[in-house]
């Protein structure tokens, strides 16, 4: 029964990485990305969310508590799995265990960015362009969110590969293997969305 209700929560763990929280990602970093394109057009694409019908209702049930939950259990998977890396050195070991470090970080750069924007624009501040540029303004924080923004893509990435084989859907050591080289290509493009998002507001 225990081993049951722990393989349920792990894939639903896997699949909220994905759905929502995945999907949410690569919006907001399109939204982020519009930095880009100038500042009049960042402040346009951020603001336009404010529009959406029980923004509070849908941010909690579409982020806020999947995401409560991915990252209580997978703190939990953290600190009780197992890495063979002292005796097997391979590729997939590696992305286990770098899966788990890049999810440790995430949480600590996830907290700070709620807190620096989400909780800010709930005491009253505005989120927009100037606030952005405002807290890239001292080098340490442009670094943090670099690794924070490649960790968290990261995660995602590879965690897009853990999903297609919990779920089924790369069963072959084919379909795995073409399935990392897409998950390879995620990663890099939008690695180069998240980073070139940080350096339009430097």
């Amino acid at each position: 029964m225990a081993k049951n209700r722990e393989f349920g929560n792990r894939r639903l763990h896997s699949l909220l990485g994905v759905i929502p929280i995945g999907l949410f990602l690569i919006f907001h970093l399109s939204v982020n990305f519009m930095a880009t394109k100038g500042e009049e057009t960042f402040n346009t694409a951020a603001h336009a969310i404010e529009y959406v019908p029980m923004l509070i209702v849908v941010e909690w049930v579409v982020i806020y508590l999947p995401l409560i939950f991915h990252a209580v259990y997978g703190i939990y998977i953290a600190f009780t799995a197992k890495n063979n890396l002292g005796r097997f050195g391979f590729f997939r070991n590696w992305m286990f265990m770098l899966q788990r470090l890049t999810g440790i970080i995430t949480l600590i750069f996830l907290v700070w960015h709620i807190w620096a924007t989400r909780i800010q624009k709930a005491l009253g501040a505005e989120v927009n362009f100037d606030m952005m540029a405002e807290i890239f303004s001292s080098p340490f924080m442009v670094a943090f969110y670099i690794v924070g923004v490649i960790s968290a893509i990261f995660h995602f990435a590879n965690g897009l590969w853990s999903f297609a084989v919990s779920w089924g859907l790369t069963i072959t050591p084919k379909s795995q293997k073409i399935m990392t080289y897409v998950t390879l290509v995620v990663f890099v493009v939008l690695s180069y969305i998240g980073v070139s998002a940080i350096f339009a507001f430097v």
